[in-house]
């Protein structure tokens, strides 16, 4: 450890060298960067590093632990203490610190000021103990294939340990990418394993196709709703959303027409399969149509594709990009809501003229994504314990599913709709005219449940009578129990709009 020490006497005196290591390490307590319970070093082994006597080091200890900040235990050594002395007044600066609001960019003002409205809509906190929670669409943990896993990881540190941990291409480990190029081959999209990048997730292909194609001021046209999480990254890159309504057969083609007419987006965001939040599927009818008017306007469309391994019955059209032939799709998936979010793997499949851009932009922004982790991945999926999981995670979300539905039906109070999700792990609840979301949900908290608000999925306003539900991380035994809940917060609404209630910070993740 670094603690300056003044040896010299300046003015005539000096602060004796065990007060100026007590302050500076309380100094550190205060500001959390020694936090509570941490182990202090050894008397001798911080002596050696500031070369002072052992004895000055355990003087500034004691001093430490007479004051309340630290504590001691006998054969174990000393402890930042769990509770510190409250201060009257913090301790002066030795000089002012640089205020870094005045420094940041446009693109992280944007972010910032999204992230303050959802802390301020209560988005952020973790749930209370107890809460049902339906905020969060991402897999569940307890169903994830560990222990298979952590074989083929092991095999693949044994075997290509030397290769896989040292730099890499940016385009990705090539077995993973003909793997993909077949894996894609069964939904209908023709890709060669060098049209195919690899990316930390779909997350980061929305960072490197807006990094390659937009500028401050362009125009994204976009959903509405759609998922949050591209519209921030597309925002920040100082894009304008200009949406296009969904309808139950998908994004309104007509709109998007007369759209074009007028103005000129740079592209088109969409997610035509199990869309998040309404879990519906754009029609057949519908995608033949898009891509018409695409074709004519020549407009670049960047699908947000979810294949058909997680839909509940008919299994849906092929994506866009398999339907593409104009080269106007690209095309960003992910294995995060089939196997492991954590993991960070995606992919992005686009014309080579664009595939060569956005791998220069990869290289720029991280180098690589994990290669250890991608031939993990590759070995897990030819091994074909991929399709092994896939098939036990879709029986287990399917009844969550028909759970969360047939509650609904029984539960809800007149008035109140929801969209029948085909696939994925969430859908859109819409509440009687004249109930907001914003009421709904301090008192759905109180009661133990909580849910994603709506206008996180909208553009600038509206969606305040909607929220989405998600059933992929709720064990079947709780969701009837939740819908209760919720059915009894928004008939409680229903009779007591006016009603204040206080708001618990409980999060809603927006994923």
């Amino acid at each position: 450890m670094r603690i300056p020490l003044e040896r010299r006497a300046v003015g005539g005196g000096r602060v004796p060298l065990s007060r100026q290591i007590q302050s500076h390490l309380e100094r550190l307590i205060r500001e959390g960067k020694l936090a509570p319970g941490v182990k202090l070093l050894a008397t001798r082994e911080l002596a050696h590093d500031l070369g002072v006597n052992r004895t000055t080091v355990a003087t500034a200890y004691e001093e430490l632990i007479a004051a309340g900040w630290a504590r001691a235990h006998v054969g174990q050594g000393t402890f930042v203490a769990e509770r510190v002395p409250a201060l009257a007044e913090p301790a002066p600066i030795s000089a002012q610190k640089l205020d870094w609001s005045g420094f940041l960019s446009k693109r992280a003002q944007v972010v910032a000021a999204d992230m303050h409205r959802r802390r301020a809509y209560g988005q952020l906190a973790r749930p209370a103990p107890g809460t049902i929670s339906f905020a969060g669409g991402m897999p569940d943990s307890t169903l994830f294939p560990t222990d298979a896993f952590r074989r083929v990881l092991n095999r693949v540190i044994t075997q290509e340990g030397r290769e896989l941990l040292q730099y890499y291409a940016p385009g990705g480990y090539p077995p993973l990418r003909r793997y993909l190029a077949g894996y894609l081959l069964r939904f209908g999209v023709e890709a060669r394993p060098e049209d195919i990048l690899i990316v930390n997730g779909s997350q980061q292909g929305f960072d490197l196709v807006a990094r390659t194609l937009l500028d401050p001021g362009d125009l994204v046209a976009i959903e509405q709703p759609s998922y949050p999480r591209a519209m921030q990254v597309f925002r920040s890159f100082g894009a304008a959303l200009v949406p296009v309504p969904l309808t139950e057969a998908g994004l309104s083609v007509p709109h998007l027409e007369r759209l074009l007419e007028r103005q000129t987006p740079k592209f088109l965001y969409c997610q035509p399969s199990a869309h998040n939040p309404t879990g519906l599927t754009m029609s057949l009818a519908v995608r033949q149509r898009l891509l018409e008017v695409a074709a004519r306007h020549r407009l670049p469309i960047v699908e947000d594709g979810f294949d058909g391994t997680l839909f509940y019955g008919a299994r849906p059209p092929g994506p866009l990009k398999a339907m593409d032939m104009a080269g106007l799709v690209v095309y960003i998936g992910t294995f995060s809501k089939i196997l492991f979010p954590g993991l960070r793997l995606g992919w992005i499949v686009a014309p080579p003229a664009l595939i060569e851009r956005l791998e220069m932009a990869k290289q720029l922004a991280d180098i690589h994504t994990s290669p250890l982790l991608q031939a993990a991945v590759y070995h897990f999926c030819e091994r074909r314990l991929l399709e092994r999981h896939q098939a036990r995670a879709l029986r287990e979300y399917a009844r969550r599913r028909e759970t969360l539905l047939d509650g609904l039906r029984r539960l809800m109070p007149p008035g109140v709709t929801w969209t029948e999700t085909a696939g994925g792990f969430s859908l859109l609840l819409t509440l009687p005219e004249g109930l907001e979301t914003a009421a709904l949900l301090p008192r759905a908290q109180a009661r133990g449940v909580t849910f994603t608000p709506g206008d996180a999925f909208f553009i600038d306003g509206g969606g305040e009578r909607s929220l989405r539900l998600s059933f992929s991380a709720v064990p079947v035994s709780q969701i009837d129990d939740g819908m209760k809940r919720l059915g009894d917060a928004i008939r409680d609404l229903g009779r007591h709009p006016d009603h204040a209630v206080r708001e618990p910070e409980l999060s809603v993740p927006l994923v």
